[in-house]
């Protein structure tokens, strides 16, 4: 059953509370007020009907209730804003007079428990986060002083949550979770049935001793390197062709009582052999001298993909690429706008691929803006047919010459200024709202977890405008 509203927190000792603790500080003021809008959680009422329509049932009156909407996305808010894990975000509001008044939580009352947040962050999805972010820019430009005048746009990598990821890694990772599954599948077929044998002590043996060659740094270093790699290979081709087997005779003897369980673990099995033939087909064609595309890192997160942006200090990156469209007044040093909801596309795309998805947002939101200032990745006429939409009158690509057409030297040199801020405004992203690696896994949760980075610094560009006007 969906509730949306909380109750309100003003209790009976309040009154011998000083002003200071019954009063939020002024951005969170502001961000309450933001968020007491109906049309702000609109959305997550929505997703519960389709979700009601789909199963037959009512949303209202069926199973037990759900914690109040407006909690929850007050909750997920401070937790992006802060930079908390879900453990560390229940235990400071608790502790928080302040947060506790914001997230519409007594003092009398029990905070939601962590796992609660995660199941619900997870059936909401990224589209919800989505819809709430255009609601709240929405708002901005209706009740503020704010006029969308001017765009620009960039591209970054949000880092996985995965460690530098080696084949001979990758391929103890495989042998460790069939080994792991395995042991769970096994449980529930008789004694003496298929299994996978656990390899992982040998794994782990030739990790080291390729982890001693490295250090070598000799010529016969490499050759001992890919032998050491093939031979973690063929530890997890045979954990595959044990877990294979086990499989198949789950499968084979899912009949009756405990059917289901033995089919489940069946799937379960499947998906990690799956990854793991992955890992052996890639060392396989590394030890052959063949080209790798859609090169797999990680066995946790599948959706991760090496990326090349050509850094200095980091020239490769291990995530998903995200496309960062500002929406501003002006174009003069420290503008400051809304960010739309990220575009985002599987592998590595190109800035183009992208940019259709940051045109439609601006049109769903029925804005337009007067100049469109872009990175040099950009090509020049692309860029330009791909923004007639939007009719803008000056599109600005740094290091084109042709773009800007008729522009003096004053009006390209602040363009080229105000392009620059986007990667400062990627910067301040990444520093303040957690953008520099997603903590969710696969696609669909990172773009949750960007969405949810996006609304919290809107709401903060939100609040900045409302107290400024004030």
């Amino acid at each position: 059953m969906l509730v949306v509203e909380a109750r309100p927190v003003e209790l009976l000792w309040d009154e011998v509370l000083p002003i200071e603790a019954r009063l939020l500080p002024a951005d969170l003021a502001v961000i309450d007020r933001v968020l007491d809008d109906p049309t702000v959680l609109a959305p997550v009422a929505a997703v519960w009907q389709r979700e009601a329509q789909a199963r037959g049932r009512a949303t209202a009156g069926h199973g037990r209730p759900t914690i109040p909407m407006q909690t929850y996305v007050r909750l997920m808010v401070v937790k992006q804003r802060c930079g908390w894990g879900y453990e560390r975000l229940v235990r400071e509001v608790a502790d928080s007079l302040h947060l506790r008044r914001f997230c519409r939580i007594g003092l009398g009352e029990r905070l939601p428990d962590e796992s609660t947040l995660r199941k619900l962050t997870r059936r909401l999805g990224p589209e919800v986060v989505a819809e709430i972010t255009r609601a709240v820019i929405a708002k901005g430009v209706r009740e503020t002083r704010f006029r969308a005048r001017a765009l620009r746009v960039d591209s970054t990598v949000v880092e996985a949550d995965v460690r530098y990821p080696t084949d001979a890694g990758l391929a103890g990772d495989a042998v460790r979770v069939l080994a792991r599954e395995g042991k769970r599948a096994a449980a529930l077929l008789a004694a003496g049935a298929a299994r996978v044998r656990d390899r992982s002590r040998a794994a782990a043996r030739r990790l080291r001793e390729l982890n001693v060659a490295l250090k070598r740094r000799t010529g016969d270093a490499k050759d001992d390197v890919l032998r050491l790699t093939g031979e973690c290979g063929k530890l997890a081709t045979e954990s595959v062709r044990d877990a294979r087997r086990l499989a198949e005779r789950l499968r084979a003897s899912a009949r009756g009582r405990g059917a289901r369980a033995k089919l489940a673990a069946a799937a379960r099995l499947e998906q990690a052999i799956e990854r793991c033939e992955r890992v052996t087909e890639q060392i396989r064609k590394r030890l052959a001298g063949e080209p790798i595309t859609d090169r797999l890192v990680s066995l946790f997160d599948p959706d991760a993909r090496p990326i090349r942006k050509g850094k200095a200090g980091k020239p490769t990156e291990f995530g998903s690429v995200h496309q960062i469209a500002e929406i501003t007044p002006h174009t003069r040093a420290g503008a400051r706008g809304f960010v739309l909801p990220p575009a985002t596309a599987p592998g590595n795309p190109h800035e183009e691929t992208l940019l259709p998805a940051t045109v439609t947002e601006l049109q769903r939101l029925g804005l337009t803006v007067n100049e469109v200032a872009v990175d040099g990745g950009f090509s020049v006429r692309l860029t330009q047919q791909l923004l007639e939409p939007l009719k803008p009158d000056r599109v600005f690509i740094a290091g084109k010459r042709s773009t800007a057409a008729g522009a003096g030297k004053r009006t390209r040199d602040r363009l080229a200024s105000y392009r620059t801020g986007s990667e400062g405004r990627i910067s301040h992203l990444k520093r303040g709202y957690g953008l520099k690696r997603s903590r969710f896994k696969g696609a669909p949760a990172t773009k949750t977890w960007v969405g949810w980075a996006a609304l919290a610094y809107n709401l903060d560009t939100y609040a900045n405008y409302a107290v400024r006007d004030a």
